[in-house]
C-alpha cells in the first residue's frame, strides 16, 4: 500500500472534515478507546498528510518515531514495534528466560489463557500459573515456586516472570503495586527476568496516580498496546534495554511479524499518544462525577470493581433493560447489552464528548 496514493485519494480527502465533526454518538461507554469507524480512521490519517513517513517492514518512518517516543515515556532505552501484544509478550519472556525455561505468570493472565500456548509450542517455555482466581500473586507464592523448581532431583530454575496489570480477565483489577515492588527487588537480586504486560498501563496509571515510568522501572521489559486506547488498527510496543531488543526485528520476522507496512497503524497511534494522559484524566474525572451522580439516584445501582480501573457496573432499580439501552442510545450514550441484569460500562476518551450533566440527564431520561 503506497502512503501517497492512499492519502491523496479524493474519496479519502472528502473525509477530512469528519476528523473534527461532532460524533453522532458522543459517549461510547464500552471498550478502552474511541472505536473509530473506517471513515473516521481514514480521516485521522488524511489530516496528518505528509507528516507521516512510511516504514519498510516496520523499520524506520513513523514506526521508529513512535518507538523513540514510547521508550522515552516509559523510561527505557529502546522500544520495538510489534504487530500484536501476543507477540510482544512472547518475545519478552522468550528473551528474558534464556536457557532457564520456566516462566511464572498469573493464572488469569492473557498470556496464559488467550494466546494458544504460543510460548510452550513455539519457544519450549514452561508457563507456571500462580494465584488462580486472583488478579495478583504474592512474593511468598513466587518464592515457594522458585524453591520447588530448584529443590527437586532435577534443577529447573525459573528464568523469567510476567506480571499483567490491569488484568483483563479480572475486569480491570490491578496487581498491588507495593507487592509488585517487593517481587521486583527479590527477582532482580536473583537475576530472574521481569516483564510487564502493560497493555492497559496508561489506564492503571490514571487510576493509581503512579507514573507509567515508575511501573516500568520495576521491570526489564514492558509492553504497551497501541490499539486499545491509542486507537491504532493494530500494534504493540515492547520497551526495554537496547542490548536486549536492538536486533529483535530478526525474531519478529521469523515469527511472521515483519509486516511490510505498519505506518497506517503507527501513524494513528502516534497521533493519539500525544497528550493522551491529560485527555484521559479529564475523561476519568468526568466519569467519577457521573458515577457519583448515578449512585445517588435510587433508580440505579452502581458497583465498582475492587482495586479496579476504568470498568464499573450499573443495574436498574426499575424498568426494562433493553428499553433502557435503546433510549440511552437515542440520548447519545452507547452501552453494551446487560449480563445477568448488569450493564458493564467502560471509561474512555469519549467521556470527554459531553458535559457531566448532559450524560447524567441522558441516563435519567432513559429510565424515566
Amino acid at each position: 500500500m503506497k502512503r501517497r496514493l492512499f492519502l491523496g485519494t479524493p474519496s479519502v480527502a472528502a473525509l477530512a472534515a469528519a476528523a473534527t465533526a461532532p460524533a453522532s454518538l458522543p459517549v461510547v461507554a464500552s471498550g478502552d478507546g474511541l472505536a473509530l469507524s473506517p471513515a473516521e480512521y481514514a480521516a485521522v490519517l488524511h489530516k496528518q498528510g505528509e507528516a507521516v513517513k512510511a516504514d519498510n517492514y516496520s523499520l524506520g518512518g513513523v514506526v521508529q518515531e513512535l518507538e523513540v517516543k514510547v521508550a522515552a515515556a516509559l523510561g527505557k532505552e529502546f522500544a520495538v514495534w510489534m504487530p500484536t501484544g501476543t507477540l510482544a509478550n512472547h518475545m519478552a519472556v522468550r528473551l528474558l528466560a534464556g536457557e532457564r525455561r520456566r516462566v511464572l505468570v498469573q493464572a488469569e493472565s492473557h498470556l496464559f489463557n488467550d494466546c494458544g500456548d504460543c510460548c510452550q509450542t513455539l519457544s519450549g517455555l514452561h508457563l507456571v500459573p500462580l494465584a488462580p482466581g486472583r488478579a495478583g500473586f504474592t512474593l511468598a507464592e513466587v518464592m515457594a515456586e522458585v524453591e520447588k523448581g530448584t529443590s527437586g532431583r532435577v534443577n529447573v530454575p525459573v528464568g523469567a516472570m510476567q506480571i499483567e496489570t490491569p488484568v483483563r480477565r479480572k475486569t480491570g483489577e490491578v496487581f498491588d503495586y507495593a507487592e509488585m515492588e517487593r517481587i521486583s527487588r527479590w527477582a532482580k537480586e536473583r537475576r530472574i527476568g521481569l516483564h510487564l504486560d502493560g497493555a492497559r498501563l496508561y489506564l492503571a496509571s490514571a487510576y493509581s496516580g503512579i507514573p507509567v515510568a515508575d511501573y516500568a522501572r520495576l521491570f526489564d521489559t514492558v509492553y504497551v498496546s497501541m490499539y486499545k486506547y491509542f486507537n491504532g488498527a493494530s500494534g504493540a510496543m515492547l520497551a526495554g534495554p537496547r542490548a536486549l531488543l536492538e536486533n529483535l526485528f530478526h525474531a519478529r520476522r521469523m515469527f511472521g511479524g515483519g509486516v511490510s507496512h505498519s505506518w497506517p497503524s503507527a501513524a494513528v497511534a502516534n497521533h493519539y499518544f500525544d497528550g493522551f494522559a491529560e485527555r484521559y484524566r479529564r475523561a476519568m474525572k468526568a466519569s467519577e462525577q457521573v458515577i457519583a451522580g448515578l449512585g445517588q439516584d435510587r433508580r440505579f445501582e452502581v458497583s465498582r470493581i475492587p482495586n479496579g480501573t476504568n470498568v464499573f457496573q450499573l443495574r436498574l432499580g426499575q424498568g426494562d433493560p433493553q428499553r433502557f439501552q435503546e433510549r440511552l442510545r437515542g440520548g447519545g450514550i452507547v452501552v453494551g447489552a446487560p449480563v445477568n441484569g448488569w450493564f458493564v460500562l467502560a471509561v474512555n476518551e469519549t467521556w470527554n464528548r459531553a458535559a457531566v450533566q448532559t450524560i447524567l440527564g441522558a441516563f435519567g431520561n432513559a429510565i424515566a
